[in-house]
Order: C-alpha cells, then sequence, then structure tokens
C-alpha cells in the first residue's frame, strides 16, 4: 500500500472529526429492512423515502444477492447497509477508520458479514484485480485532486460486465455551502477558476477539489470509458440533518452510470454526481446470471 500523504491526513482528520461529532453521513442505517428496499427496487415506494432516496438509480440493485460490491470511500454504515441486506458479498473501503466501524457496526446489528478496508481511495492496491462486480462510490471525490487516479484503479478491480457508480459535484456549486444562505438564495462567493480549498465554510480543516466536467468526462475517455447516453431529471433534497445545517431546497446534481471501460447512462440530477461503469462486451449475461 502507497504511503499517505498531506492531503489524504488531513481528510483523514476531517472525517474522524465528523464522526465524532456525528455528522449525518458518518450515522449507520440501523431501521432498514430487505423488504422496504426491495419495494424501492420495484418502483413501489412512492414517495421513496430516506435515506433509499440517496440510493439510485433503484435498477442497480437487480440481482445484486451473491455479487462482490465495493463500497469505495463510502463508510459510515450506510450504503453498505443496501447491499448487505440484499445478500451481496460487500466489502468497505475508506479512509476514515471511525466511518468504517460504522459499517462494522450496521453489519453486527443486521446479522450479514463485511469486510473492511482503510485506505485512499487512490491506493486500491490490497484488491485483486478484476473481483467486483459492482463499484459503488458515494459522495467523494472532491477529496482528492485528480479523478485519473481512481479511475485506473476502479477499471483494474472491476470485472467485466462490472458495474462503476461514481457522485461527483457539479462544478459551478461545489464550493457552496448551506451556510451560504442568505435569505434569498445560495450566493456563489468563489471564482470558477477557483479549484482548491482548504477549509469550508464552518472553518473545518478540509481540502476540497473542483473537478470540472472535461476532467470527468476525458479522464472516462482515457480510461478506455464511452459515453452512451444523457439523461437529466431534477429532484428535490430535505436532509437538515446532515451534518447540522440547513441544505438548500435545489441544488444541480450531476449523476452517472458506466461501465468498465465503457460508460452507459449519465444522469444529471441534484447537486451530486453518480456514474455506473459497465463493461460492454459479455454486459447482460454476465449482470442477468
Amino acid at each position: 500500500m502507497k504511503k499517505q500523504n498531506e492531503i489524504a491526513a488531513i481528510n483523514e482528520q476531517h472525517w474522524e472529526k465528523m464522526v465524532q461529532e456525528g455528522c449525518g453521513f458518518t450515522l449507520p442505517w440501523l431501521n432498514l429492512n430487505r423488504n422496504l428496499i426491495q419495494k424501492y427496487i420495484n418502483g413501489q415506494l412512492e414517495p421513496v423515502p430516506e435515506p433509499l432516496i440517496d440510493i439510485y438509480p433503484a435498477d442497480i440493485l437487480q440481482n445484486i444477492q451473491g455479487k462482490d460490491v465495493l463500497c469505495l470511500a463510502s463508510g459510515g454504515g450506510q450504503q453498505s447497509v443496501i447491499f448487505g441486506l440484499l445478500g451481496a458479498k460487500v466489502t468497505v473501503a475508506d479512509i476514515s477508520e471511525g466511518q468504517l466501524k460504522g459499517d462494522q457496526k450496521a453489519a453486527a446489528h443486521y446479522g450479514y458479514k463485511v469486510s473492511t478496508l482503510k485506505t485512499d481511495m487512490r491506493d486500491l492496491s490490497p484488491l485483486k484485480d478484476n473481483y467486483f462486480d459492482l463499484i459503488y462510490q458515494a459522495p467523494s471525490m472532491a477529496y482528492i485532486p485528480d479523478v485519473h487516479e481512481v479511475y485506473s484503479e476502479v477499471a483494474r478491480i472491476l470485472r467485466k460486465g462490472g458495474l462503476y457508480r461514481v457522485n461527483f459535484s457539479n462544478p459551478a456549486t461545489e464550493f457552496v455551502d448551506c451556510e451560504d444562505w442568505d435569505e434569498k438564495g445560495y450566493r456563489i462567493t468563489r471564482p470558477y477558476t477557483e479549484r482548491i480549498r482548504q477549509t469550508n465554510s464552518r472553518g473545518d480543516i478540509v481540502i476540497e477539489f473542483k473537478h470540472y466536467l472535461s476532467n470527468i468526462f476525458n479522464g472516462l475517455i482515457k480510461s478506455g470509458l464511452i459515453i452512451q447516453q444523457v439523461a437529466a431529471k431534477s429532484t428535490l433534497l430535505r436532509k437538515k440533518h446532515r451534518c447540522n445545517a440547513r441544505l438548500p431546497l435545489d441544488w444541480l446534481r450531476l449523476d452517472y452510470i458506466c461501465y468498465d471501460t465503457f460508460v452507459s447512462l449519465l444522469y444529471i440530477v441534484v447537486f451530486m454526481a453518480y456514474l455506473i461503469i459497465h463493461l460492454r462486451d459479455h454486459q447482460a449475461e454476465h449482470w442477468q446470471k
């Protein structure tokens, strides 16, 4: 495993602090059950309740039982719960030991097994090549300076026919926080060309990076990924419990679904972005087994 650099060390400390403070992203989901998740997959929940509204698109959860799933930079005992309850073989990789303890706590609560790996998302060297059927990455790309480093690792460990789902913040609102609300709107006060922020509006010591769409898309292409479809929709997020801050009612989110070496679908939703990557060769027969 590579030696941790300064950026990773600072952001690790930030997330350990978030765990201690009980930030919403660090609280395990302990009130779910498989029947409820299955109804979500089948489109039988309207409106979709929290926290399932954060797990999308729902169709990536179909036929997941027995699959090897990696929750990448997605510790906290949240996303891993969904896959664990559906019978997947779950591994969680996260830079924060406190976050990984959340995944262990959730697994013990529900009675499924989970493997955890403390590592920087840019260094997945302990994981085998061509191993995972699905890699699910929650909002976390802002904590690394170069998306290519993650793409290359994902491409290495993802099986042919596997899916990669990842979130990106819209670069236009990357550094706009809940505290930027002025009772009329959320003010953009930083230049679009500013790529690095070393403290957020709460004064937390954290290093965040803006990723331009050109880097996101060209990075996929350079990794052998091809964008096949683009779709857009809008939704509202109301999660005042997260990090004890008021969240905006309507942010722009960029959501992507891609194939391993070939991008399958891109959604533009609200505030974040998800991306799923899938290998075009043998796609259908692999995922539908």
